[in-house]
Order: C-alpha cells, then structure tokens, then sequence
C-alpha cells in the first residue's frame, strides 16, 4: 500500500492547516493504515516501532472525534513513561492546534499532582497519562472516565515488561463497555494478544512489515547531538571534512527552510528543496546543485525522492528519519557511480535505541564518532591550502605578489609594526591566519560533550535511600535504574551505589535530586510492586547477604 498525502484522509481543514504547519508532507505507513480504521470508529491493534510516527497515527484521529463543546473527557491515551507522555501531548496539541474548544492534559508521576488536579478541573477532552498516575486520580476522584468513548494504550508491551497489567485492567474495567479501544505495541506477545481478546471487538489488525533493506557500502557514523547544538555540529563536519557536494535532510518543511536560511546567512551555498516548491523552482535548485553552483542541498525525504547525483560526497540525518526505509533511502543518496560516500546521523536520548533497530534490520555497522574541535577544523583547512599553494607555486602564479610582501616587509609602518623587525615568514603566518580563521573564532570552547558527561559522583552529595523491596521481589539494578532515569531528570550516570538484599534495597543518588527521587518513586511501581521509599539511616547497614553494585558496573544496564 501506497503511503497517502493528509489530503486524502478525511481530515478537517483544521486538523490539515496544523498538520501542514507542522511541515509534514505525507502520512508514514502507519498513519496510512491507522487512521481511516480509527476515524470510524473501529478498534484498531497496530504493530510499529518506535519513530514510525504512530503518535499521529492515532493523535489525529483522536482530535478528530472529541466533542469540542462537551467539556468531559473523552479520550485517554496510556504511555508507559512521563517522557512518552509529555512527548505525546505535546504532538497533540499541535495536531489541535486550530480546533478550538479542544483541550489536552498529560498526567505523570514526578509533577506536582495539586497542578494536575488544577488542569483537570478545567475538564480537557483528552487527556494523556502514565497507568501508576491515572489509578492515582481515580482513586481521588480527580478524575471521571465515565463518558470516555476512547481508550489508547501506546506501546502496550512496554507497559507489561514494566507491570502496569494490573492497573491497565482496573483503569479498563472502570470505563465503559462501549468504547473504542486502541493498542499499538512494537512486538505481539501473548500478555498481548490476551489483552486485545479481553478489551477489544473485532479490531482491524494493521502490522508494518520491515522490507529486506540493503544498504549501500557507505561509511556510516552517528554523533549524539543535542538540539541546540545540532547546526554548529554540521557545519564544523563540512569544515573539517572539506565536503564539496553534500545533502542534509530534515523530516520538514518548516525545518528545511529554518535551516537553509541559517547556513546561508553563515556564507554557505545552500539551498532548499521541499514540497511547496514549485516545479520549475525545484529543477532549478537541481541543476544547480548537480553543476556544483550550491554545496548543500537541505531536503525532505518526499522532495528528495529521484535525485540522482553521482558526485555526492556527504548525506547528513539532521533530524532523525522516521523510519529505517528512509534511512536507507537517505544514506543511498551518496557512493554511487563506484565512489565512495559518508552518511552521519544526528541523534540523541531515545533516538539511539531506533538507531539499533536500524542496524538490527539493515544488518550494517553505524560507528559512533564526536563532532571534529577547532583545531582539527583548522588542521584540515591549512593542509587544503597548502595543497592549492603548491599547486599555486608550480604553476608560477603568485609571481606579482612578491613585490606587495617585500613591500610591508620594508616598510613595517605599513601594519604598524613597532619591533621594525618584520619578516616575510610573520606576514605569510599573518595571511594564513586571515585566511584560516578571518572572525578570530579559534577561541571559542568545544561545547558538544554530552551535559552530564563530565559530571562525577562526589560521595559527599549523595543521599542514600531505603526501598522496601529486594531480592525476593525479583528486584534487579535494571529496574531501579529505569524507574528513576524514567520518572525523574536523574541521569542514569548519576546514580550511585545499589544494594540488593532479600527483602529491601538501598540506592545512593545526588542530594539535589533525592526529593524528587522519593516522590516519583513512592509514585510509581518497581518492576511491578508498590512501594515505599525513604531516606536511609547512613550508619544502617545490612548484615546479610547482599548483591552489591558499584557505579560503574550499574551503567551497564
């Protein structure tokens, strides 16, 4: 099946003015699929990855069908973490952006519950949360399922490998028997498949096959770039590579042309290509791009589709690819004609796990590489000048500028020179430097290690906290890492020391994050069991057997 361009979906003109300012071009093969099945009212069970962009496949359809006026909520959306949460009410409310009247709440352990109670007093129509969460508000009374017509559980398998089946079954069981219930999981498992028996009426069954994907032989690298850092990233890799012909691509519109107007107000010869183009514009920023009168083209994946230039040195992945056959389609673009090609790949957080399922499907190595520092920008710059000066001084063109040198030479007032000692080697280095870095930039700091790479546990600012839960409860370091590194802005490398006895545990986090650590936790389940956690007495130690593990061991999981 054909991917569909929105148009052609049944959407509202106000679900469409969102969706073509957000800069998307066509629906992915899942929004494809999902969405005509959802917009009438069917039970649907999809099966996508991650970055398919299944988040739209069932977020446009759910804007579609909520009632604006009725201010009762009507749809619930289940992610296994805060993060997918917030993520996916923030894609949401972009989708419903012009539909007025519609109202999306995400609720989640680790925020203020007083504020979520605040924002569901203002009755949304949606609204978006974690399971431990939403059994809270249920028990409090803050929040009423009784007129839910919608229910979507988002990445159902994970919320299973998590133990969230129990509150999955009480929130379903508390909301009523006619409704439309939606589940999209990346594998089918048989918790899985009972699920869908129990909760759901004959749904229509969409599965997004992976194609046998062959990769070109392309050298292939990713760097871990955060959003704020991404342009300076780029551009100091076509520096530092001294990259002639090279195309980036972003996943839209929008994006495309933020971009090219940034790298040209940078003196870089760039331009754009995308959907709104028209026909002529399109195939004259192609032949100028295959006459090598532009360097850069930055491009969507729907507008890049049959170009078909050989000498392409470069592709860069500034924005992730929403799946692996753009991925492929992309990284294609380059090593063609027998020569050899690069492809990079921006990326950061959970991007790196659909990273893997890139190689896992293509079965190709994508090596993990940092962005190039000042000086190997400056290195690659001078050993190119020095190849066009011998090029320059064989060819006996630099002849005339003999006397220009012998001139300031001569007369060292010329600079203001007060040593009056000036040499002919002092103005070549003077030249070089004007012309290796002209904007005196040579000072400025590499910026592009990862935030919390440099950090260190510094054992006098930890705090050590007591769970009720250990080795009997089938407790591991994966599941306290997991819990924290998901409920709170903990970084996983910033957690401490982790005992393991029979029937409690100990964990050492940062004094700055242990109240948010405490709360989230007494918030959420571990591995499936409610618990209780506290501050540890730091005298307390246990006397039996425990399964210790160090800092460094822990990030391992």
């Amino acid at each position: 099946m054909d991917n569909l361009v929105f148009n052609k979906l049944n959407l509202s003109s106000e679900v469409l003015k969102a969706i073509a300012e957000m800069g998307f071009e066509e629906a992915t093969p899942i929004q494809s699929q999902s969405i005509p099945p959802i917009l009438e009212g069917k039970d649907v069970i999809g099966q996508a990855q991650t970055g398919t962009g299944k988040t739209c496949a069932f977020g446009i359809p759910v804007v579609e069908r909520v009632i604006p006026k009725l201010r009762i909520v009507q749809a619930l959306i289940l992610c296994p973490t805060r993060e997918l949460a917030i993520q996916t009410a923030e894609e949401l409310k972009s989708v419903a952006k012009y539909k007025r009247g519609v109202q999306i709440t995400p609720i989640y352990g680790g925020q203020s519950i007083e504020r979520q109670i605040f924002a569901l007093k203002k009755a949304p129509q949606i609204v978006v949360g974690t399971p431990g969460r939403v059994m809270d508000h249920l028990r409090r009374n803050t929040l009423s399922l009784a007129n839910l017509k919608m229910v979507i559980l988002d990445e159902a398998d994970e919320m299973l490998n998590m133990g969230f089946r129990e509150d999955i079954d009480t929130i379903l069981e508390q909301i009523p028997s006619k409704r439309q219930t939606i589940l999209f999981s990346a594998t089918m498992p048989k918790a899985i498949i009972e699920l869908t028996a129990k909760y759901q009426q004959q749904p229509t069954q969409i599965k997004i096959t992976h194609k046998e994907l062959t990769v070109p032989s392309v050298e292939q690298y990713y760097l871990e770039v955060r959003e704020i850092h991404k342009f300076d990233v780029l551009t100091r890799l076509l520096d530092a590579n001294n990259i002639k012909l090279s195309l980036v691509f972003c996943n839209t519109k929008r994006r495309v042309d933020e971009l090219a107007a940034k790298m040209q107000s940078q003196g870089y010869l760039v331009e754009a290509l995308h959907g709104d183009m028209k026909q002529n514009q399109r195939d004259k920023v192609m032949n100028k791009f295959r006459e090598g009168a532009i360097e850069v083209l930055i491009a969507t994946d729907v507008a890049a589709r049959g170009i078909d230039v050989d000498n392409v040195e470069a592709v860069f992945n500034y924005d992730f690819p929403s799946d692996e056959e753009y991925y492929v389609h992309r990284i294609g673009r380059t090593g063609r004609a027998g020569k050899s090609g690069k492809a990079y790949t921006f990326l950061f957080g959970r991007e790196l796990y659909k990273l893997k399922e890139i190689q896992r499907y293509t079965k190709s190595q994508i090596t993990l590489i940092k962005p190039p520092s000042l000086s190997d920008i400056e290195e690659s710059k001078i050993t190119n000048l020095i190849d066009n000066l011998k090029t320059v001084i064989n060819s006996n063109q630099h002849s005339k500028y003999i006397a220009y040198v012998e001139k300031i030479a001569e007369n060292s007032e010329l600079i203001n020179d007060e040593r009056n000692d000036l040499t002919s080697l002092d103005i070549a280095a003077g030249l070089l430097k004007l012309l290796i870095n002209p904007n005196n930039t040579a000072q400025l700091p590499d910026l592009f290690e990862p935030e919390d790479s440099t950090e260190q546990i510094d054992s006098n600012t930890m705090i050590r906290l007591f769970i009720n839960a250990g080795r009997q409860d089938q407790i591991q370091p994966r599941h306290i890492i997991e819990s924290i590194s998901n409920n709170t802005g903990l970084p996983r490398n910033l957690i401490g020391t982790i005992e393991i006895c029979d029937k409690f545990t100990f964990v050492e986090v940062p004094r700055k994050f242990a109240n948010e650590v405490l709360t989230s936790l007494k918030m959420n389940r571990l591995n499936g069991r409610k618990i209780n956690i506290e501050k540890a007495n730091r005298q307390s130690s246990p006397k039996r057997a425990i399964s210790k593990f160090k800092k460094v061991p822990v990030n391992k999981y």
